[in-house]
């Protein structure tokens, strides 16, 4: 029960009644808040935790939406396709390993099967390696194919003045040429020390030329769609240009393919595209030669000869974000036209 105090003022001669109050709220009822935009954020929250609900909504786990597996495609190789059910669509893969580990063979089978199947491919040739008699040989279908050639840059031509300080430079033996070589060097043109530098610039000014290209063209096939296979050979680049390319770059890759039913597929040397690629595979192989002295039905070669016949090629499953399994290995061959 309240109670009442009674007191007089010494001043004003009237008195005064003061009520206590049971609990807080009565007790600061009647103050003054100051109008603000923190009063009023501290007022929701603890107006929230009065009443037992969070402020923030937070879904739980089991209610997430689970993305779909993506669809699997032939890739033309039983043994691949037995390793990894296909080739995912809407994702990037990775198919490295050093040279005759069979990149080229398992781009070709991956090109036949998606052809046959009546869908548009490209490939982007940084390289510019790729024989289109071996695409007529492993079934591809041409008239379905794109093929982006990167070529290099036109050669920058130097101005009179530089040509005349260096052709003084290499008169002087400036050049790390000795007093005669020197003058040999400048009658033929420039001396076999500056043309080996010249020469190291310029290819790699031209790899960085070309994988520039590569890259823009594959921005520009992302973008139109309607491709079912899209190659990027990155395998004829040396490697340290390869490694160039900013991560960044993949992430937007993976971005734009991931809502579409094309499969993105990376040839290279090592694996470079890291946590962006859905499925990665590290080839090995070993080539096989006819022993010498061996005769074939079409032709006759020297008995001295080792003619090329095909490749064993060995695969690993390195990484898959389709599904958590422990890395796996198979095995497979490739044989020439001619070796029957």
């Amino acid at each position: 029960m309240p109670s009442a105090v009674l007191s007089t003022s010494a001043a004003m001669g009237r008195p005064f009644v003061f009520e206590e109050a049971d609990d807080e709220s009565r007790l600061f009822s009647d103050v003054k808040k100051p109008a603000s935009a923190e009063f009023e954020v501290a007022q929701a929250i603890q107006s929230a935790i009065k009443n037992h609900k969070s402020a923030i909504a937070v879904t739980p786990a089991s209610h997430l939406a689970i993305r779909p597996v993506p669809e699997m495609a032939s890739s033309g190789i039983a043994a691949l396709d037995a390793l990894t059910g296909g080739l995912p669509r809407g994702c990037l893969t990775e198919i490295c390993g050093p040279a005759s580990s069979g990149r080229t063979s398992v781009m070709l089978a991956a090109l036949a099967a998606a052809t046959r199947r009546g869908e548009f491919c490209a490939v982007v040739d940084a390289g510019d390696a790729l024989d289109p008699q071996s695409l007529t040989a492993s079934g591809v279908e041409l008239e379905r194919l794109l093929w982006v050639r990167c070529g290099e840059p036109s050669p920058r031509k130097t101005s009179s003045p530089q040509r005349h300080r260096d052709t003084e430079k290499t008169k002087n033996g400036e050049n790390g040429c000795s007093t005669s070589a020197a003058l040999f060097a400048a009658e033929v043109g420039i001396c076999a020390k500056t043309s080996f530098r010249f020469d190291s610039r310029e290819r790699f000014r031209a790899s960085e030329h070309r994988l520039d290209q590569a890259l823009r063209a594959t921005d520009l096939l992302l973008e139109s769609g309607g491709f079912g296979l899209i190659v990027l050979d990155f395998a004829d680049l040396p490697l340290p240009t390869a490694r160039r390319i900013p991560l960044t770059t993949w992430f937007r890759f993976r971005r734009a393919v991931e809502n579409k039913p094309t499969i993105l597929l990376a040839l290279e040397q090592q694996a470079i595209a890291g946590s962006c690629s859905s499925l990665l595979l590290q080839l090995g192989g070993s080539t096989q030669y006819s022993a010498p002295g061996t005769h074939f039905s079409n032709a006759t070669y020297p008995s001295h000869s080792h003619l090329f016949t095909g490749l064993a090629i060995s695969m690993e499953l390195i990484r898959s974000r389709l599904e958590r399994k422990p890395a796996r290995s198979v095995a497979f061959e490739t044989r020439t036209a001619w070796a029957g």
